[in-house]
């Protein structure tokens, strides 16, 4: 690693927003591969993933943290807590919201818990800009700025942004960089993210079990890797991993929706998850899932320790 410029610029900054206000896909973006998870379901990011951005004037680390929200189980709590955590810690709060819908009370919310925390710098991002004319973008823009005012702070950049049509990401990644401190890499070149590789592949795992049936249980997923192992007395030119995971589900009844008739959407999830898996690790994988009943573990402290909360 080639030693960095006096000005050199190196620090954290974590992405927060009611859940789908496009924080994972922004994250994805400004990374420029798939870190964080991405979906159109609300809580789906549950562990703090990093991705970790490398330009020739600074290094910026991105903290995602899961969406806040008024807590109805006990999961609910331990994700607000480390949300609430996560803010005090980092150097940036860039808080996203889509520019196709109305300031909300979620919003409202959001920035008066944002409010509280008076050091940290913050800036507005308005996402999802591909979605709407520039009347309605100029209306959210001017409202987001009014809801600092009235919480008595102003923010240190609005920014609109559509990071699926990559507009302005980089401009993001300029006005961040220039509100972090002045200092060394954190990381080495060429990472990516500090997440281990485990929880990254059971992420990636999940998200290909919740596509299609996230109206039934966008919640009622987890995914534990239980081993990750190089299948033995294979050529070093044709290594192979062996990886073997759980989905757990909270019912009985939500078995049968996972695995599909005569096991078709599992063996879909399979081959989903194998090829972002072998595109994250690059090494082919041989992935085998087993589908588990975990009852209500959403609720049971035992369980969510079991299962990584």
């Amino acid at each position: 690693m080639s030693a960095p410029s006096s000005s050199y610029r190196s620090g954290f900054a974590c992405f927060v927003g009611r859940p789908n206000a496009g924080k994972s896909t922004l994250t994805n973006a400004l990374v420029g591969t798939k870190v964080a998870i991405t979906s159109d379901r609300p809580q789906t990011t549950r562990h703090t993933v990093r991705g970790i951005v490398h330009r020739p004037d600074a290094q910026l680390v991105l903290v995602d943290t899961p969406g806040l929200h008024k807590p109805r189980t006990l999961l609910g709590e331990r994700l607000n807590d480390l949300v609430r955590s996560t803010w005090a810690e980092v150097d940036v709060i860039g808080f996203c919201l889509p520019a196709d819908q109305k300031l909300g009370p979620g919003d409202k919310f959001i920035v008066k818990e944002l409010a509280e925390i008076k050091k940290t710098p913050k800036i507005a991002i308005v996402t999802k800009t591909d979605l709407v004319d520039s009347k309605r973008l100029a209306e959210q823009l001017i409202a987001v700025h009014q809801l600092g005012a009235e919480l008595g702070f102003e923010w240190a950049e609005i920014i609109p942004v559509s990071a699926v049509g990559e507009k302005q990401v980089d401009l993001v990644a300029d006005l961040i960089t220039k509100l972090l401190p002045e200092g060394m890499p954190l990381y080495p070149d060429g990472d990516l993210t500090d997440e281990p590789e485990q929880i990254m592949v059971a992420e990636l795992i999940r998200e290909a079990a919740l596509e299609g049936v996230r109206d039934e249980l966008p919640h009622s997923l987890a995914v534990v890797v239980e081993e990750m192992l190089p299948r033995e007395g294979r050529p070093a030119d044709r290594p192979l991993l062996d990886i073997h995971a759980n989905v757990y589900i909270e019912r009985q009844s939500q078995k049968a929706i996972v695995i599909g008739a005569k096991g078709a959407r599992l063996k879909h999830v399979g081959t989903t998850a194998r090829k972002h898996i072998e595109a994250l690790l690059g090494t082919p994988v041989y992935l085998d899932l087993h589908v588990k009943v975990a009852k209500d573990w959403q609720r049971d402290p035992k369980q969510l320790r079991k299962l990584g909360f």
